[in-house]
């Protein structure tokens, strides 16, 4: 086996863990999105890029709700695959349609650039790794947005998805913070 091939190996396997225990904790309904907002609320007037959440990933949209009423807040629209990630401005009750991959995305509104990002994932580690579905949406993205100037990456999630370690590839990009139901974790 090349040492790539094992590489994929190591993060699919990390990854089918990690889905198991989001799965527990999101039946469990563990998830609060109370800390990311007191998060959020230290950033007034930066512009915001949240999520729409899918399958059984934690709620971010109370927090995100909080922050559109202290400057824009923006969630992202998948345009191609193997491209980074564009953000339209959302707010709570704007009209949605259906994106790529299952996740709802405003039907018009501003293109956005984000300074402040939560992002969605399937397992972190406390070095700031992050894995996520495998598409590399966000490293391609964080990589770009980061090449132009400060940008904070907020890792959103259950604290039962935290692994030892994870494998990661140079082109991975870490995460700033993580924001579980229970804790902030400052890693920057």
């Amino acid at each position: 086996m090349t040492e790539d091939a094992a590489l994929a190996a190591r993060k699919a396997a990390a990854r089918a863990a990690a889905l198991g225990r989001r799965a527990a904790a999101h039946e469990a309904a563990e998830g609060s999105a109370d800390l990311l907002g007191e998060v959020l609320a230290s950033h007034p007037g930066r512009a915001i890029a949240g999520y729409m959440p899918i399958r059984t990933e934690i709620d971010p949209l109370p927090a995100m709700a909080q922050a559109a009423g202290r400057g824009p807040v923006a969630v992202p629209v998948i345009e191609a695959p193997a491209r980074p990630l564009l953000f339209r401005r959302w707010a709570p009750g704007c009209a949605m349609v259906p994106g790529r991959f299952g996740a709802m995305v405003p039907e018009a509104g501003d293109w956005i650039v984000p300074e402040v990002l939560i992002v969605p994932l399937v397992a972190f580690d406390r070095a700031g790794g992050r894995l996520g579905y495998g598409g590399g949406f966000y490293d391609r993205t964080l990589a770009v947005l980061r090449a132009a100037g400060p940008v904070i990456a907020i890792g959103f999630t259950y604290a039962a998805q935290e692994a030892e370690a994870l494998p990661q590839e140079a082109t991975d990009q870490p995460l700033d913070l993580i924001v579980t139901e229970r804790e902030v974790i400052a890693l920057r």
